[in-house]
């Protein structure tokens, strides 16, 4: 070894040779985690933010008091030939080849299902 090896250490040591256990661990603990802020965003439902999103995102479209406009009518009385999934699989995944966007990248199956039973009966949602 010459004088330089001797002397010299590197700050910055190797590193740590991931084992299977680490990797058991670590996968544990991200599923867990998940599961954990799964379960409480489908139990934490607001209710206010959602009738928001409904007359301004929605309304931004169907009108602001949602008698229609680039979209259809979404009053109460006008959809009840629907049911709450078929409007609930609508909002989440839109209509192919009209201006109604696929909501499922930005609200939950349970906010959806909310939406569609609010839009069908809004007076027992308040």
């Amino acid at each position: 070894m010459d004088r330089f090896t001797k002397t010299y250490r590197d700050p910055v040591p190797p590193p740590r040779r991931r084992t299977r256990s680490m990797f058991t661990a670590n996968a544990v603990f991200s599923a867990a985690f998940l599961l954990a802020t799964a379960a409480l965003a489908a139990e934490t439902i607001d209710p206010g933010a959602l009738k928001r999103l409904v007359h301004q995102d929605c309304g931004s479209c169907h009108g602001l008091t949602l008698k229609g406009g680039l979209g259809p009518d979404l009053r109460a009385e006008n959809i009840q030939h629907h049911d709450v999934d078929s409007l609930k699989f609508v909002i989440l995944n839109g209509i192919p080849e009209t201006p109604m966007p696929p909501w499922q990248p930005l609200i939950s199956e349970e906010e959806a299902e909310w939406v569609a039973r609010y839009l069908l009966d809004p007076e027992t949602m308040e």
